[in-house]
């Protein structure tokens, strides 16, 4: 899983697919897909990422790259790469 724990957190690599019908999170080998019900269109995609993983982590979500990229990194302020992959993996 391409999860790297830094001193701020744990920096996640997601892979996302927009428009989709429902907001989920699946995990396919060691990928992290991401399925975002909006659409690419200003920062939109983004805003419901980190609005969804902030519920899920209950901590602070920032986009580190991949602004206009459907590869993108965040960074889980404050949390153990072991809690990230307990919590994805369920």
């Amino acid at each position: 899983m391409k999860l790297t724990e830094t001193k701020d957190g744990t920096i996640v690599k997601i892979y996302v697919k927009p428009n989709q019908p429902k907001f989920k999170i699946t995990i396919d080998g060691d990928e992290i897909i991401v399925f975002a019900t909006e659409e690419p269109i200003k920062g939109r995609v983004n805003k419901e990422i980190i609005k969804e993983l902030e519920k899920v982590f209950h901590v602070k979500v920032e986009l580190v790259s991949g602004l206009t990229s459907r590869q993108k990194q965040l960074l889980l302020t404050g949390v153990k790469k072991d809690k990230v992959d307990l919590l994805l993996n369920g």
